[in-house]
């Protein structure tokens, strides 16, 4: 696992095999699914809404949104405010760099950032609460990005970060990504009016 910006404080395990991993930034963590497979194979539960609660995640989800990218591909960092959204990503096809930036005002991890290496050979998933900006890199020659929203997409309150904000100070992979017109045009986190952001939710 290819983590930074962050490191792994607790693990929870199912005892049908799945495993969360909390991290040091309030509300993101982690899912190992188990993954069955042999000479035919594999299979995997990528979402199990009651078994996910058992392990505490509590999210409902309401949309599902599928990508495909080529290598150098960089999209956000984006966020939705109002009608935040949680998002569950992971990676059907290729390999990515994730991203996860706290920007909850009042949060005690404010601004603070993690990156999570994604691929379609773990089938690991980053769970990205309300309140975080989200973006990802492409590291494979291309890739399929699936990801799950507890909201549906609202693109007049959907926001862009600039990808590298210095204030932030991510450590991406790669130092000349291909950005789509709106992504180039992101601002610095420090210049979003206070109210423009999410709030920290209890």
């Amino acid at each position: 696992m290819k983590l930074s910006g962050a490191r792994v404080v607790a693990e929870t395990p199912h005892p049908q095999g799945t495993r969360v991993l909390n991290l040091d930034i309030p509300g993101l963590c982690l899912i190992a699914p188990r993954i069955f497979g042999d000479s035919r194979g594999f299979f995997l539960e990528t979402y199990n809404g009651a078994r996910y609660r058992e392990l505490g995640i509590h999210q409902a989800f309401v949309q599902d949104n599928l990508s495909r990218s080529s290598t150098g591909v960089l999209r956000g960092l984006h966020f939705q405010n109002p009608q935040a959204q949680a998002k569950l990503v992971s990676v059907m096809e290729g390999e990515v760099f994730d991203v996860a930036v706290d920007i909850r005002r009042d949060s005690p991890s404010f601004g603070r950032w993690a990156g999570i290496v994604l691929d379609a050979d773990t089938r690991l998933q980053f769970l990205v609460p309300r309140g975080f900006a989200h973006g990802f890199c492409v590291l494979s020659k291309s890739a399929v990005f699936s990801y799950k929203c507890d909201d549906l997409y609202q693109p007049q309150h959907e926001h862009v970060i600039r990808w590298d904000d210095p204030d932030i100070g991510i450590t991406w992979p790669i130092a000349a990504p291909l950005l789509s017109d709106k992504d180039a045009a992101g601002i610095r986190l420090r210049d979003f009016p206070r109210e423009r952001l999410p709030e920290l939710e209890a």
